[in-house]
């Protein structure tokens, strides 16, 4: 079972990394290591740049000194045109990395006489190789090697010996050519005798120009078989894998603030799950930028990186803008928290749009990404292309773990403001929609949370407000003249405030005139018990009265027996001081 293992490894193609950003990632590694590459496409596409790239990523990043023999251009071309990629092709040479020769191909000087070869390039190529110890070969263009000779006879037998002398030599090669009418090169001969074709495209679409690169065929490998857009920038080459990155991605139960309060309450009081996809539609100038700066604003505070690209305003109109709600974007900006790229969306095509906030967010390493407005993009495309490269964006964002907030214009025309131009929604995880309610003769703004996907949130239609104290966020009137906003939610409320007070005023007026009756009762009351007091005490006076005159005549009574000698006189009181004679 080991030894199978090990067999199997062993039959797995060997590949020479390119270092060129996305072009490994699509090749499955890079180029197939000792064997030849063509690289075919029309003028002016970035073939001689992808060339140059790979010799020079192969010298500096895997220590593999090259070869670049040109049949067009003077070495000194070469090194100036290199330059503007930010590659010291000059350097190079002098510390041995690099091998550049020139072979002086002319038409009028080509006469096809007797036999034809490439013996003298061979000579020249394998005194290149050897002084330098070069592991990679460029040969740019194959066609001016072979320009005035017709016969295709030759042609196939030469060129299938000169690849085969280059799998010899086991050098990494890369063959450039000029697109056919038709077929891939002008002679339509190399894709048959080439390990790996790689087809550059440099299309213009409604005044409009996008650069594509696929891979035809790899032997012995696969490979991404899609087209994919790529640019040449300062940086040198890059290209943007686009295919599906399927749904694999790992996602956050961590919530960031929207930098609204309330609106963090609408979204369960906490805010967006960091990693989602974020929408906000709403017709013009309900707001949507101003949603949009604050949440970059919130991830400034916290210390956290956002990448804002604006296709319609500039970055200092959108800071100048955001002054008037009360919002200061510049010191983010100079603390390097907050960068801005702003374009017109008619500046690219739609894959080179996706190319460039590809390398934009790969450079400076978000954590927020702002699209404001995707809507703008239909301009430079279909809807299905617009939401074919938005989908791959967002998909690529959420790989990445960085929460994207998108603004969408909607048209007022349309029969629903809860759908976008480029219908996308489907694939947004939270969904606000600002929209202009029209009442009493005014527009005010209304803000709502359409859907959130993960969590409970508010069903209220909220007044959306836009002060020079920031936004705010207040409830509307829902009543039974329906949602009032702006000067009828006021008037309404002072009306509703002028009843409150009459009623709180009735309560304490019959709260006074309860006081005053039991003031009197309690008045009553203390003259009834005085006079009560007054009669109690005159009772009892009167009862003291005629219990003292009762014992009175009892006593005069036993004092008029004594007088009188009776026989025998008791004398004894009883319980009610009465005298008793026996």
């Amino acid at each position: 079972m080991i030894q199978r293992k090990s067999v199997t490894k062993n039959r797995s193609l060997p590949k020479s990394p390119t270092g060129i950003a996305g072009l490994d990632e699509i090749t499955g590694g890079g180029l197939p290591k000792g064997r030849p590459t063509l690289v075919c496409g029309s003028a002016g596409c970035g073939k001689s740049m992808l060339g140059v790239e790979f010799l020079v990523r192969g010298a500096l990043q895997y220590n593999e000194p090259g070869v670049l023999m040109t049949f067009e251009e003077l070495p000194e071309d070469v090194v100036t045109n290199a330059r503007s990629l930010g590659f010291d092709l000059d350097k190079l040479v002098a510390q041995k990395k690099l091998f550049l020769d020139y072979v002086r191909v002319e038409r009028n000087e080509i006469q096809e006489t007797g036999e034809y070869d490439l013996e003298g390039i061979f000579v020249r190529l394998n005194y290149a190789i050897e002084s330098t110890g070069a592991k990679r070969v460029v040969l740019d263009t194959i066609e001016s090697l072979f320009t005035g000779l017709t016969n295709a006879a030759i042609l196939r037998a030469e060129l299938r010996r000169l690849i085969n002398w280059l799998k010899e030599k086991g050098v990494t090669a890369i063959i450039t050519g000029e697109q056919g009418d038709g077929t891939l090169t002008r002679n339509g001969l190399e894709e048959y005798v080439s390990d790996c074709v790689i087809v550059l495209d440099h299309r213009v679409i409604d005044q409009v120009s996008t650069r594509r690169l696929r891979v035809v065929k790899y032997r012995g490998s696969t490979h991404g078989t899609n087209e994919f857009p790529f640019l040449i920038n300062e940086n040198g080459f890059s290209v943007l894998p686009i295919s599906s990155l399927g749904l694999a991605h790992d996602v956050s139960n961590e919530r960031i603030s929207t930098g609204v309060k309330r609106l963090d309450g609408m979204l369960g009081g906490s805010g967006y799950y960091r990693g989602s996809s974020v929408l906000v539609s709403g017709t013009a100038g309900t707001g949507k930028s101003s949603l949009a700066s604050y949440f970059v604003n919130a991830a400034s505070k916290r210390g956290e990186r956002s990448l804002y690209f604006a296709f319609e305003e500039s970055p200092q109109q959108i800071i100048r803008n955001m002054r008037s709600i009360g919002l200061n974007l510049e010191p983010s900006v100079k603390k390097g928290l907050l960068r801005f790229q702003a374009s017109r969306p008619t500046l690219y095509g739609l894959e080179t749009h996706l190319a460039v906030m590809h390398k934009e967010v790969k450079e400076f390493k978000p954590d927020i990404v702002v699209i404001d407005p995707i809507s703008n993009l239909i301009n430079t495309g279909s809807p299905t292309e617009v939401r074919s490269m938005l989908l791959r964006l967002v998909d690529f964002l959420k790989s990445q773990q960085i929460t994207a907030l998108f603004t969408s214009l909607s048209s007022p025309d349309m029969k629903s403001l809860e759908q976008t131009d480029v219908g996308i929604s489907s694939i947004m995880d939270t969904w606000l929609l600002l929209r202009d309610i029209e009442l009493g003769g005014e527009r005010n703004r209304g803000l709502y949370v359409l859907k959130s996907r993960g969590m409970a949130h508010s069903n209220q239609i909220r007044e959306f407000l836009l002060t020079d104290q920031g936004i705010d966020i207040r409830d509307v009137y829902v009543g039974p003249e329906g949602v009032l906003t702006g000067s009828m939610r006021l008037a309404q409320e002072a009306r509703e405030r002028a009843q409150t007070t009459a009623r709180q005023m009735e309560i304490e007026a019959m709260q006074r005139r309860l006081e005053r009756k039991r003031v009197a009762m309690e008045a009553q009351i203390a003259a009834l018990k005085a006079e009560f007091q007054g009669e109690e005490m005159e009772i009892a006076r009167e009862l003291n009265q005629e219990t003292q005159l009762v014992n009175q005549l009892q006593m005069d009574e036993v004092a008029m027996a004594r007088s009188r000698k009776a026989d025998k006189l008791i004398a004894r009181r009883n319980g009610n001081n009465g005298i008793e004679v026996v």
